[in-house]
């Protein structure tokens, strides 16, 4: 996401986040009820620096099975204070103690039987509480930028998160894609960086040209919350109502094999964007690896978007994003934010 354009213009704030693990708060909204029986135990955890991966292991560890037993919706961060669920699969539907799974790092708010492993994706959204520290910048400007954000949204840009720690998975890709072998689950991690690196220069695009929240001739529609889409279709006054209401979106693409859905200016414009050596290179790769052509909405509006000052210095946010959507796009649009944790 480096160098990508910004919709609402000069950053208004510099600040740090992540000073504490408190300061960044994130919830899974589940997306469904537990059924109350079956040979799945869900878990609903709350946990203090740690991140997916390690948690799940513990639970596993404490459950006495394999880690393929556990079941999560999505991945959080480390350095954060997390809520999310887990199921264990335990055939036998007898349950260890609960008690002896909790720690001063982790924590079991609810358990419940259920007849499913946890599917990805399995989530209703994300509720953050984050709180920005050393900020520098006008009161009125950072609370005036909040309040565009609030009534139009940001563009809706994958995260720093998908492109690794040192943000060199695009360049492993590509090398990937020339022949380097690499074990499973990194080939899942660097064929999702391929293709969010090639929407977000399609959303670029797209914001520098005045469009990120506005039809092109030839444009692919996405239903909000879903990942249904419709068209290529024209614009007409029932569509410009129901974009005007966030019930529909403008699209890019996630790429893959298979023809490009759009047509017209909205597809010159995407395969402008995708031009060049390296998009080729990602291109070529995915469409090799049989992932699909897909799409994925251009804007994303933070829900329940609120703030709060803690001091001079110190802005408390809340707002709510669907699955898939990242804080750091939310904040990028505010300024420039240092990631204490990554020092």
């Amino acid at each position: 996401m480096t160098g990508a354009a910004r919709a609402h213009g000069a950053p208004v704030l510099a600040a740090r986040i992540r000073s504490s693990a408190e300061d960044f708060f994130v919830e899974e909204l589940p997306g469904f009820e537990a059924s109350g029986t079956g040979e799945h135990l869900l878990l609903t955890i709350e946990k203090r620096g740690m991140n997916t991966a390690f948690a799940a292991k513990t639970i596993a560890q404490w459950a006495g099975v394999d880690e393929s037993a556990i079941g999560y919706a999505g991945l959080k961060d480390r350095h954060a204070v997390t809520r999310q669920r887990f199921s264990v699969w335990l055939p036998k539907k007898i349950a260890p103690d609960i008690a002896a799974l909790q720690s001063d790092a982790l924590r079991v708010l609810e358990h419940a039987w259920h007849a499913r492993k946890l599917p990805r994706g399995g989530l209703a959204g994300n509720r953050f509480v984050l709180v920005l520290r050393d900020v520098q910048g006008t009161r009125a400007d950072i609370e005036a930028r909040l309040a565009a954000i609030a009534a139009c949204g940001v563009p809706n840009y994958f995260g720093e998160q998908r492109f690794g720690r040192k943000g060199d998975n695009v360049q492993q890709a590509v090398a990937m894609f020339a022949g380097r072998r690499v074990k499973r689950e990194e080939r899942t991690l660097l064929l999702s960086a391929a293709r969010s690196e090639l929407f977000n220069r399609v959303l670029s695009a797209r914001v520098e040209a005045g469009c990120w929240n506005a039809p092109l001739d030839g444009e692919v529609w996405m239903l909000d919350g879903s990942r249904s889409v419709f068209g290529p279709e024209a614009m007409t006054p029932g569509l410009q109502a129901r974009l005007d209401a966030f019930d529909i979106h403008p699209s890019g693409p996630l790429w893959g094999a298979g023809e490009l859905r759009s047509t017209g200016a909205a597809r010159e414009l995407e395969l402008v964007a995708l031009a060049g050596d390296t998009a080729s290179r990602l291109r070529a790769g995915l469409e090799r690896a049989d992932m699909k052509q897909e799409r994925r909405a251009l804007r994303l509006r933070p829900a329940e978007l609120a703030w709060a000052w803690r001091d001079d210095d110190a802005l408390e946010l809340r707002f709510t994003l669907p699955p898939g959507c990242y804080a750091t796009t939310v904040l990028r649009e505010l300024g420039e934010v240092g990631d204490a944790a990554a020092l």
